[in-house]
């Protein structure tokens, strides 16, 4: 039998500075976005991800994309 996985959901994630520590370095946290269409390409994610960015009021670091596939044995 071969085990397969099958893609249920796209998520982005950029980390955003939400404050600073008391050495004055960036303290980030995720604003998460969901509903990634699940044929939606890394380039058009990655597109997507820095218009947003260009807009925020706040600093920006990484961006990520979570996936999440079921695992089934068929």
């Amino acid at each position: 039998m071969a085990v397969t996985t099958t893609l249920k959901s796209k998520t982005l994630a950029i980390e955003v500075q939400t404050d600073t520590d008391k050495a004055g370095d960036p303290i980030y946290g995720k604003k998460s976005f969901s509903g990634v269409k699940l044929t939606a390409t890394d380039q058009g994610v990655y597109n997507v991800a820095e218009a947003i960015k260009s807009v925020l009021d706040v600093n920006t670091r990484d961006t990520y994309l979570n996936e999440v596939e079921t695992v089934s044995n068929v």
